[in-house]
């Protein structure tokens, strides 16, 4: 399947797509992250993960906190997350509901356990939202009053001042 939103056709098995996409529902974590990646988004796309229950599919991207392609400030932030959410809702029609959250890394000190059971957080969640498509709309709203948002006060308070990640 090749996907072209944009000036660039990502297709559903080429290596960028297969490496950030997981969950019982692989085909359709593929078909997002293919339109995803076919756009230029300031915040890096980490993974795309959707999981189907019956006939319910959830799924949930993970963009970077850091590192962005282009200085992002807080319209610009929340800007990007509608649209992350909106292309991932147009390349996957039966897709119920997209958890999106931007994880920043965490310092670990040298020999520090990142997995297992003794595994400390490697990774920390600076921002998240739930969407159901039902809700598609509304987001905008949401995320500028914050209502139903997480938001780390750092993350925000430096996205208010204008970053470059």
């Amino acid at each position: 399947m090749l996907v072209a939103l944009g000036a660039v056709a990502v297709r559903a098995d080429d290596a960028r797509v297969t490496a950030r996409s997981a969950g019982s529902d692989l085909t359709t974590a593929r078909r997002i992250a293919a339109a995803l990646l076919a756009r230029p988004f300031a915040a890096q796309l980490l993974h795309v993960r959707c999981e189907r229950v019956g006939p319910h599919i959830d799924c949930g991207l993970v963009v970077s906190g850091v590192k962005f392609h282009q200085p992002l400030d807080l319209a610009g932030w929340n800007a990007e997350i509608e649209q992350l959410i909106a292309v991932a809702y147009a390349a996957a029609p039966t897709v119920d509901e997209i958890d999106c959250w931007a994880t920043v890394p965490l310092a670990t000190g040298r020999g520090t356990v990142v997995s297992g059971d003794f595994a400390k957080p490697a990774s920390a969640t600076v921002f998240s939202v739930t969407v159901p498509r039902g809700a598609l709309a509304e987001l905008p709203l949401r995320l500028h009053d914050g209502q139903g948002v997480f938001w780390d006060p750092a993350f925000r308070a430096a996205l208010a001042k204008g970053t470059g990640g």
